[in-house]
């Protein structure tokens, strides 16, 4: 996906929609910007927990089940 962006003359750019919503960012969202020999990178900095993105085990599809799994978990680190 290539999008554009113009620089205005205080050197302010908008986000294109798309990006907005894919990197789900709002008002008073921080932005962070990174330059390497690929090119540039801009990532957003103030959603922590985007770095976790694909770290959890999903799991099944049946909640009751996967409530009665944890529970099950937990209670034998207590025991």
């Amino acid at each position: 996906m290539k999008l554009r962006s113009k620089i205005t003359s205080k050197y302010q750019i908008t986000i294109p929609k798309e990006i907005r919503e894919s990197l789900k960012l709002s008002m008073e969202d921080v932005i962070e910007w990174s330059v390497d020999e690929k090119g540039i990178r801009i990532d957003a900095a103030n959603k922590p927990f985007l770095k976790y993105e694909g770290f959890l085990n999903k799991g099944s599809t049946d909640i009751k089940s996967d409530i009665k799994k944890a529970w099950t978990e937990r209670s034998k680190r207590y025991k």
